[in-house]
């Protein structure tokens, strides 16, 4: 069965409800896709351009009902979220009442809110009821694929956890929402097939559907706990939403055994009715107390958790969680609370659009690429170049280069022309004539003191030095972290210079008289580790100030997330800012820190030379001292 490459979508999900049926023609797509990327994207294009030749913004760009490459490239520019923001402002005061329509010919539905963790500013991201549908059918291309890895997943159900937020009304009379909560609500997801052996999931939809997030994710854990024999697949939206999971289940083990052990939820703060009858409903609740004692046994067993997630959930075969990017920092407390489960980043997705599939589901993370499926967008590429004074030209999805990196630039449906997204990849190979690419980071500066430029992937390499340093010599593992730069002078630091805040799970009882040496070597580290622009300021035109690394106390890190869910962020899409620049959040980490450290020397530095790491005189001296008073090392991270 052949499915159309560009167009009807309907005629494509109502196919899905013969599932069996369906696989296959769903993997035949990928493979004609892949082959015709060419000229896809051509008429993907065309019929971009077709469907809404009469917008505003089009005609404003002079593109005058051309739908060919040639004229688009011509006369549209390639732009960012801000040249395109007082059209969506527009949108989200007037609503669908413009006429003509200002980006797309259809309705504009939904307008997507971003998380605004990456860039710092939220984007509003128009989406229609047809796009909602291409998403849907995106979403169906996953399941094929892991099935061919690993089989007998048809046969059990899936514990991913799902939190939804409130949705807003703009003044004009759209929805306002995350995509994820926009998702849960539709109904692709509420009416998903029951021929989908794969759509079983632990939890009633009123669960995912409530908004009090503590009671949303007591329900979900306390269902997959329930079912556990049940479960094959474990997951969370990211690799920080897995460790959540663990810390939840520490904080509530003992209220969630003791609920599975009467038979009914007891815990006080489940105060949302619906959520109560529909968990009895699904599960037909009776007392369990050897499951109950199981789980307590487990919990108790080991004071580090390691293994937890394997040892409640002994049948899931694979966790699924985007852990690329500098999520990639969650890995080894994945692997060390799952006794190493299979990771797999299933999917790369954006707000902006759903882009790519992982065709290699078994791959380590640190492997992962994705096929840019080429009908769910048109799709461009802005070379990555080493001398930015350069001119960039802006190549096709077909012309890119093995090895290459880009910044991805997308054409939707929806309205979004030429629209850079932010995020670089890099070009791993490909799937017949398509590009398979590796996402690297978002392409934007995190810190700046005076001319360098200091992006997320340089700042996640030196962290993960500083790291593997801690743990080496203090026994100490990294929760999370944050950075700042501080431009203000203070009596201690002329000029300004870069902060570090560091969470740490380690032994307080357990500190030596070297803590602080170690410490100091830390932040020699970050500099030593950190760009070539970073050290030529700091050391040759001494604009930068020694780096400081701040200890803030444990939990921080969940203030900061409940910050940014009370100022309406997403938890399901939560990511850990890795720069912060708001003055309440800057005030929220200095008021709970415990300790401070700065670099104790300038770093080495060669004009025209990579890192230097010149601490072997210090890793000797402490090496000697600081191993026998450490503790076995095991990677650990448990709240208190």
């Amino acid at each position: 069965m052949k499915i159309s490459p560009a167009d009807d979508f309907t005629t494509t999900i109502n196919v899905i409800s013969e599932y069996d049926q369906h696989k296959k023609a769903l993997l035949e797509y990928i493979e004609e896709v892949t082959t015709n990327a060419e000229e896809i994207q051509k008429r993907v294009l065309s019929e971009i351009l077709s469907r809404n030749k009469n917008v505003e913004y089009l005609q404003r760009k002079g593109l005058d009902g051309h739908t060919d490459g040639e004229t688009f490239k011509k006369m549209l520019p390639v732009i960012t979220y801000e040249d395109l923001k007082p059209d969506i402002d527009r949108i989200i005061s007037n609503g669908n009442t413009s006429s003509p329509p200002i980006l797309c010919d259809q309705p504009i539905s939904m307008l997507f809110c971003s998380s605004g963790t990456s860039s710092g500013v939220r984007k509003r991201i128009p989406v229609t009821e047809e796009d909602a549908e291409r998403r849907y059918f995106f979403r169906s291309l996953v399941m094929p694929i892991v099935d061919q890895h690993i089989p007998g997943l048809d046969k059990g159900k899936v514990m991913y956890i799902m939190i939804s937020v409130p949705q807003d009304m703009t003044p004009g009379g759209i929805g306002l929402s995350y995509s994820s909560t926009a998702f849960y609500k539709t109904s692709y997801f509420k009416d998903r097939s029951d021929n989908n052996p794969y759509n079983s999931y632990t939890c009633p939809i009123e669960a995912i559907h409530c908004e009090d997030s503590y009671q949303s994710m007591y329900s979900q854990v306390f269902c997959g706990l329930y079912q556990s024999d049940q479960v094959h697949r474990l997951g969370a939206p990211f690799g920080s939403g897995m460790v959540s999971i663990v810390r939840f289940i520490q904080e509530n083990w003992t209220s969630l055994c003791n609920d599975i052990r009467n038979g009914r939820i007891d815990n006080k703060k489940i105060t949302d009715l619906l959520v109560r009858k529909a968990v009895s409903k699904l599960l037909s609740i009776k007392p369990n107390p050897k499951l109950a004692n199981l789980i307590e046994t487990e919990c108790k067993r080991d004071e580090t958790w390691k293994g937890i997630m394997s040892r409640l959930w002994p049948n899931a075969k694979y966790i699924e969680s985007v852990v690329t990017g500098t999520m990639s920092q969650y890995i080894p407390y994945i692997e060390f609370y799952s006794n190493k489960l299979p990771i797999v980043c299933a999917r790369y997705a954006c707000s902006e659009a759903y882009c790519g599939i992982n065709l290699n589901p078994l791959c380590q993370p640190d492997q992962v690429s994705y096929t840019l499926i080429p009908t769910m967008a048109y799709f461009e590429f802005l070379p990555i170049l080493s001398d930015q004074h350069d001119q960039q030209e802006v190549v096709d999805l077909t012309a890119v280069k093995l090895g290459n990196e880009y910044e991805l630039v997308i054409t939707t449906y929806t309205g979004l022309y030429r629209y850079r997204v932010g995020d670089v990849l890099r070009v791993a190979g490909f799937k017949n004539n398509a590009p398979q690419f590796n996402f690297m980071r978002r392409n934007n500066t995190l810190l700046s003191i005076d001319t360098e430029k200091t992006d997320e992937v340089e700042l996640q390499n030196a962290v993960n030095v500083a790291a593997r340093h801690l743990k080496k010599f203090l026994s100490a593992s990294l929760v999370d972290y944050t950075s700042f730069a501080d431009h203000h002078t203070t009596s201690s630091t002329t000029p300004g210079h870069y902060v570090l805040y560091f969470e740490l799970e380690w032994d307080k009882n357990n500190f030596s008289i070297f803590q602080t040496t170690v410490m100091e070597e830390c932040c020699l580290l970050l500099e030593e580790t950190l760009g070539a622009e970073y050290r030529e300021c700091r050391v040759d035109k001494k604009l930068i100030g020694p780096l400081e690394i701040k200890i803030v106390e444990t939990g921080t890190f969940d203030k900061l997330m409940a910050y940014a869910a009370k100022e309406g962020s997403s938890v399901n899409q939560y990511k850990t800012p890795r720069c912060v620049k708001l003055a309440p959040i800057v005030q929220l980490l200095n008021s709970r820190v415990v300790s401070n450290y700065f670099s104790p020397k300038s770093p080495q530095y060669s004009p025209g030379h990579g890192p230097l790491h010149k601490l072997h005189y210090f890793v000797c001296r402490v090496k000697l001292v600081v191993v026998p008073y450490a503790n076995s090392g095991i990677l650990l991270m448990v709240s208190n």
